[in-house]
C-alpha cells in the first residue's frame, strides 16, 4: 500500500490506491462474432425441465457400429499418434477413390486435405484469403460460420436472399446480378442450412460457369451432401465445374455417418491450394483426430447400407414436419429437399426471436430464431427434425394450440 506525508507531523501514513480491473486486449475483430442464437436458446432450455429440441443439428441416429468397432480397434493398435499433416495416407486414398467413383472425377491425393471436421476446414479457406477490399457473397439464411469469419479477417459480406415462397430456392440470375468488381468469392452451401434447400444441377452449373469466367472463387460446404431424399442426381461442385482451379468443396463424416463429435473433415481443391491449406493447417490444429481417420476408412469402405436407412429415416421425418407446419397457425412452410431442418416464415412484422423465447418459456419447445442465420430472415424459425416423428408430433401438439392463440 502506498504512502503519503503528513503536512502537520512530516510522518508518513498509508494511503489507500484504487486498482483498475485489467480488461482482456482482444483483438478489435472479435467484435464480428456475434452470441449465437442457437446456443442462447439451447443455454436457457438447459435451466428448464421437459424441453423438447427441435433446435440442435446434428444427428440423433446411432454411429454405425463398424465405424464405432474400427475406432476402438485403432485405439487397441495403439494409433494414438499424429498423422501426416494432410491426413492420414489411408483416408486420403479411400477419398480419393470415393468422391472419383461417385463423381467421375480424377483425383489424387494430393488434391485433398484432412482437417478437424468441416468447421475447420471453412475456417482455413476462408480466414486465409478473406481481406479488406473482397467482398463474398453469401446466401441469407445461411449457417451462422460464415459470415463472422470473413468480417474478422476484414472482408465484406453481400448478401442474396432466399425465401420461403420459393421454396428457398437460389436463384443463379439474382446471383450472377450480385457479383461486381470486388466480388472475390461465392460461399454455396448445398443442401442447405438452415433451410435444407437442395441446389439443381441447373442452378449450381450456371453460377459454376459465371464464377468461372469472371475468376471468382467458390467455398462449396456439401456437409449434407448425402441427405438427400427426392432426388438421388446431387449436383456437386465436383461433377459440375470443369476443374478445381477456383474450387474448395469441403464436407465431413459428421451428418453422413453420425460422427459429429468424432471431427474428421476435408477440402478438396487445386494441389496449389491444398499445398498452402496445409502450410496454415499446421499452425491450427496440426492433425485431425487419429483413431477418428481411421473410422472414417471403416465409414467410406464399408458397406453403405446404413446411409440409405440413415436417409429413409430423416425423409420420414421430413415429411411428418411439413405435414406439422402446414397445420400451424401463422407459418409458411414448404418441403425441404435435404439436411433435417426446415425454415418456415412467419408473418413479416413478427420477431421470431421474440416469438422463439417465449415458445420456449411458454410450451416447452425449443426452436432457433431465424435471426442466427442472418439478417433478412428475423421473421423465420429453424425447426431441427433430427429427432423421432414422435417427438415431433409432441412438439406441435403443443405449439399449434399456442400459435393459434397468438395476436398477429
Amino acid at each position: 500500500m502506498a504512502e503519503a506525508a503528513n503536512n502537520e507531523t512530516g510522518q508518513t501514513k498509508p494511503r489507500k490506491v484504487k486498482y483498475r480491473k485489467s480488461k482482456a486486449s482482444w483483438n478489435p475483430a472479435m467484435q464480428a462474432v456475434p452470441i449465437p442464437g442457437i446456443r442462447r436458446m439451447v443455454n436457457m432450455a438447459a435451466t428448464m425441465k421437459d424441453v423438447i429440441h427441435l433446435s440442435i443439428g446434428q444427428p440423433d441416429l446411432p454411429t454405425p457400429k463398424h465405424i464405432i468397432d474400427a475406432y476402438i480397434d485403432a485405439l487397441n493398435a495403439g494409433q494414438t499418434g499424429y498423422t501426416m499433416d494432410a491426413g492420414l495416407p489411408e483416408l486420403l486414398v479411400a477419398l480419393r477413390d470415393y468422391y472419383g467413383k461417385r463423381y467421375n472425377r480424377r483425383l489424387t491425393r494430393d488434391n485433398i486435405l484432412i482437417t478437424s471436421g468441416a468447421t475447420e476446414a471453412m475456417y482455413l479457406a476462408i480466414s486465409a484469403t478473406s481481406a479488406p477490399g473482397r467482398q463474398f457473397i453469401v446466401t441469407d439464411p445461411s449457417f451462422l460460420l460464415y459470415a463472422p469469419l470473413i468480417r474478422m479477417n476484414g472482408g465484406e459480406v453481400k448478401f442474396v436472399p432466399t425465401r420461403a415462397e420459393n421454396n428457398h430456392q437460389l436463384d443463379p440470375d439474382e446471383v450472377i446480378r450480385a457479383m461486381g468488381a470486388r466480388t472475390f468469392a461465392l460461399i454455396l452451401n448445398n443442401p442447405n442450412n438452415p433451410t435444407g434447400a437442395v441446389y439443381p444441377r441447373s442452378t449450381v452449373e450456371t453460377i459454376l460457369e459465371e464464377c468461372a469466367y469472371r475468376g471468382v472463387q467458390v467455398y462449396a460446404d456439401e456437409v449434407y451432401d448425402h441427405l438427400i431424399f427426392d432426388d438421388d442426381d446431387f449436383a456437386s461442385v465436383l461433377n459440375c465445374s470443369m476443374d478445381l482451379d477456383n474450387i474448395m468443396c469441403i464436407s465431413s463424416f459428421s451428418k453422413t455417418y453420425s460422427m459429429a463429435g468424432l471431427r474428421v473433415g476435408w477440402v478438396i481443391s487445386s494441389q496449389a491450394a491444398i499445398k498452402s491449406l496445409r502450410r496454415y493447417h499446421m499452425f491450427t490444429t496440426s492433425v485431425a483426430n487419429t483413431p477418428s481417420q481411421f473410422a472414417g476408412v471403416a465409414a467410406l469402405t464399408g458397406d453403405q447400407q446404413c446411409v440409405k436407412d440413415m436417409v429413409d429415416i430423416y425423409r420420414e421425418r421430413r415429411d411428418k414436419v411439413v405435414e406439422l407446419i402446414d397445420q400451424t397457425p401463422y407459418l409458411t412452410g414448404y418441403k425441404p429437399g435435404g439436411a433435417f431442418f426446415a425454415f418456415p416464415d412467419l408473418p413479416p412484422h413478427v420477431d421470431g426471436s421474440d416469438l422463439s423465447l417465449r415458445m420456449l418459456k411458454e410450451t416447452g419447445v425449443c426452436v432457433v430464431p431465424g435471426d442466427a442465420f442472418g439478417e433478412h430472415c428475423t421473421n423465420a424459425v429453424r425447426i431441427s427434425f433430427s429427432t423421432t416423428c414422435e417427438k415431433l408430433e409432441e412438439a406441435f401438439d403443443r405449439i399449434i394450440p399456442w400459435m393459434a392463440k397468438q395476436q398477429f
